[in-house]
């Protein structure tokens, strides 16, 4: 009679051991949720956006910290390092009215999270289309030429325009570079027509100078060459002059020389008679050489009277005051 009863009694106490063992996998998890949604670790150089009930709280930094699970959330996370962001390719029209598609690079930074958060709904965005719309107008000011030219002026207005909208924002525009500045292709087609008559008439230009540094350079080399010249050919006529000069020194005192040493043999016995002999054969061996060197041989009157001729030359070698008669007989004509 009490077997039923048993029974009863062992399956309301296994049911209670089930439900105890369900009760505490619902209690584990019930804390490890408490503790996922309680416990936050923000890392270095980020900021977590707190809301309580659907209400900005505050705002958490790097480190450790405990929420209140089920009332506070993390609604907006945020890196506070400097980003970069492309700008998309758009077409600027200039100021003479040339279309030019530009692209360009955005750096910013989150310096407040709740403005951030609460103040825009994506700044991304909204950074990238105000740059655009401060590049074409500032495009717009400018030529084309000026464009290529002017790069930091239009880095830093578009800087300065982004800086003022986006305060409100709780972001720091920090940098901005234009990437690429690209005209049409008849444009393109221009600028190489022109670069490449630059490049010619640059080189024409060293050309033409080069050639002139070569024709100074070769004037001046024959110039010291000429000057090199005279100076030899002077010095040369001046060594000549000296040895002329010296030569005719030595002459002039071996002759006198010579003419003392005869006057002075003149004036030994037989002196007279030796001078006499000795001007006899050279009148003859003169005479002899005229006759080889010339086929008309003029013949003087007295040619036979060599002993006059003779005694003529020894008056002149004395010293005679008396001159020596010439002959006044007419010459005869040349024998050929």
């Amino acid at each position: 009679m009490n077997t039923p009863l048993a029974f009863s009694l062992l399956a309301v106490t296994e049911d209670d051991s089930k439900f105890g063992i369900f009760l505490t996998i619902g209690l584990v998890l019930l804390v490890v949720v408490a503790l996922i949604k309680t416990a936050r670790i923000v890392p270095q150089r980020q900021a977590h956006v707190v809301e309580r009930l659907g209400k900005y709280h505050k705002t958490l930094e790097a480190g450790f910290h405990i929420l209140i699970p089920f009332i506070d959330r993390v609604a907006y996370k945020h890196s506070l390092k400097e980003v970069a962001m492309d700008v998309p390719p758009q077409f600027c029209i200039t100021k003479d009215n040339i279309a030019i598609e530009i692209d360009g690079l955005l750096y910013m930074q989150v310096l407040d999270p709740k403005l951030a958060s609460y103040g825009i709904d994506n700044y991304y965005y909204a950074a990238s289309q105000l740059a655009q719309t401060t590049l074409r107008s500032e495009i717009g000011k400018l030529e084309l030429d000026r464009t290529f030219e002017e790069r930091d002026t239009i880095n830093a207005q578009v800087i300065t325009a982004l800086d003022k909208a986006s305060e409100p924002w709780g972001l720091k525009i920090t940098r901005y570079e234009i990437a690429n500045i690209k005209p049409p292709q008849s444009v393109q087609d221009a600028l190489e027509k022109q670069m490449r008559a630059e490049r010619e008439r640059r080189a024409t230009i060293a050309l033409s100078e080069g050639q002139r540094e070569a024709q100074i350079n070769v004037a001046e080399g024959q110039k010291q060459e000429v000057i090199k010249q005279s100076e030899a050919k002077k010095l040369s006529q001046i060594n000549e002059a000296e040895g002329k000069a010296r030569e005719i020194e030595l002459l002039a005192g071996a002759t006198a020389d010579g003419i003392t040493r005869i006057a002075a043999a003149m004036q030994t016995p037989g002196g007279k008679d030796a001078v006499n002999l000795r001007i006899a054969e050279q009148y003859i061996i003169q005479f002899g050489n005229l006759a080889k060197e010339t086929n008309t041989l003029i013949l003087p009157q007295n040619l036979s009277d060599i002993g006059g001729v003779v005694a003529g030359l020894a008056k002149i070698l004395d010293g005679s005051k008396t001159p020596v008669q010439a002959s006044t007989a007419p010459v005869p004509p040349p024998l050929r």
